[in-house]
C-alpha cells in the first residue's frame, strides 16, 4: 500500500491592520520613497501594534486557513517563525490552544524565510507515515519586533505578517497533492543573517552584549547573490525532480525577499515574468509568512486558479533554502 500524500485544502493568511507606507519611514529616517521603491520594490508593510506577538498573526491566519478547508479539526500544528513569543517554550502548542486544537502535536520549525517550505515538508512527513491524517502549516513573524528602528535598510524591507494552509491525506496525483521537496542549508553561511544575542552562544559568554547585537542584522550584496543563486538551483532540481519543464510552471510563488531578487531569479530560470507572484510591493518582506501570504493573495485575487501547476521556492537565513511544486486545486481563502 502506497503512503498517502499530503494534499492542499485550506489556505488563509493575515496582515495586521496597520499599514506604513514608505513616507512615513522617510519622516525618521535618512531615506525616501523613491530610494525604497527602486532598491526593493516595497510601497508599505503591515506592522504589529505594541503587545501583538508572533501567536496572534499564527492563530487569525490558521482560524482562516480551517475555515477555507470546510473543517475546523487538525492532527497536528507545525508552526515556521524566526521571532516566537518567547524563546522557550515553542510558539506552536499555544497557538493549537487558542484554536481550539488542545492535545494535538504542534511544533515550532526554524528556518527564517525558508521556514514556511520547511514546516511543509514537515507537515507532508506526519502525514505520508500515517502519523496525522490533517496538518495545519503556518508562516508567521512580526518580524519588525527584532529590527533597529534607526537602520534604514532592514525597516524599509521588513513587515509582519502569516499565511497557512491545511493539508490532509490524499492521493498523489489529486489537486493539490505537494512534491516532491528539494531542501537545503550552508551553516558556513550563518552570520550573513542573524541576531548575535539572545541565544545560549552570548547567554554564556562574559562581558557586556552591545545592544546592536539584539537586532536583525544581514550582509545585503552577499545575501542578493546567495538568494537568487540557490532560489534558482534549488527550483531547478525540484522540477528535474517533478519531471516538470520550466515552461510548465503556471505561477511561480517564491520568497518575496526583494523585487530585484525575484526578477533575477525568473531570468535566470528562464521563466516568463509575467508567471511570477507578487506582492512584496502592499506587504514588504515577511519572513515565514511570506510565501503563504503571495500564495493566498494570488490565489485570491484569480491569479493562481485551480489547475495551475505552482512552483514554490524560498531562501533564508542559516543559510536554507527550499522549493517544491503542486497543482493548485479548487481551494480559496475565506475571509
Amino acid at each position: 500500500m502506497k503512503a498517502p500524500a499530503a494534499v492542499v485544502c485550506g489556505i488563509g493568511s493575515w496582515v495586521p491592520p496597520r499599514a506604513v507606507t514608505n513616507e512615513e519611514l522617510a519622516r525618521r529616517l535618512d531615506t525616501s520613497d523613491e530610494w525604497i521603491r527602486t532598491r526593493t520594490g516595497i510601497s508599505r508593510r503591515h506592522v504589529v501594534n505594541p503587545g501583538v506577538s508572533t501567536s496572534e498573526l499564527a492563530v487569525r491566519a490558521g482560524q482562516r486557513a480551517l475555515r477555507s478547508s470546510g473543517r475546523p479539526d487538525a492532527d497536528a500544528l507545525v508552526l515556521a517563525t524566526t521571532t516566537p513569543d518567547r524563546p522557550c517554550p515553542a510558539t506552536a502548542p499555544e497557538v493549537a490552544s487558542r484554536l481550539g486544537l488542545t492535545g494535538i502535536a504542534a511544533f515550532d520549525v526554524a528556518a527564517v524565510c525558508t521556514g514556511f517550505v520547511y514546516a511543509l515538508a514537515a507537515g507532508t512527513g506526519l502525514i505520508s507515515s500515517g502519523i496525522a491524517r490533517r496538518v495545519l502549516v503556518i508562516g508567521a513573524d512580526a518580524f519588525t519586533t527584532i529590527l533597529d528602528p534607526q537602520d534604514r535598510t532592514t525597516t524599509a524591507i521588513f513587515g509582519d505578517g502569516a499565511g497557512a494552509v491545511v493539508l490532509r491525506a490524499g492521493a498523489p496525483q489529486e489537486p493539490g497533492a505537494i512534491g516532491p521537496f528539494d531542501l537545503g542549508s550552508d551553516g558556513d553561511l550563518a552570520d550573513l543573517v542573524a541576531v548575535a544575542a539572545g541565544g545560549s552562544r552570548q547567554r554564556s559568554s562574559k562581558g557586556p552584549t552591545a545592544e546592536a547585537d539584539h537586532y536583525f542584522r544581514m550582509d545585503g550584496k552577499a545575501v542578493f547573490r546567495q538568494a537568487v543563486l540557490r532560489m534558482a538551483e534549488s527550483s531547478q532540481r525540484v522540477l528535474e525532480q517533478s519531471g516538470w519543464r520550466i515552461e510548465d510552471v503556471d505561477r511561480f510563488v517564491a520568497h518575496q525577499a526583494n523585487a530585484r531578487i525575484l526578477a533575477s531569479v525568473a531570468a535566470r530560470l528562464e521563466l516568463d515574468e509575467r508567471r511570477l507572484v507578487r506582492n512584496i510591493d502592499r506587504v514588504g518582506n515577511t519572513a515565514a509568512g511570506s510565501v503563504p501570504l503571495a500564495l493566498a493573495d494570488a490565489v485570491a485575487d484569480g491569479f493562481i486558479r485551480p489547475g495551475h501547476r505552482v512552483l514554490l521556492s524560498a531562501f533564508g537565513g542559516g543559510l536554507t533554502w527550499g522549493s517544491t511544486v503542486l497543482q493548485w486545486p479548487d481551494c480559496a481563502p475565506v475571509y
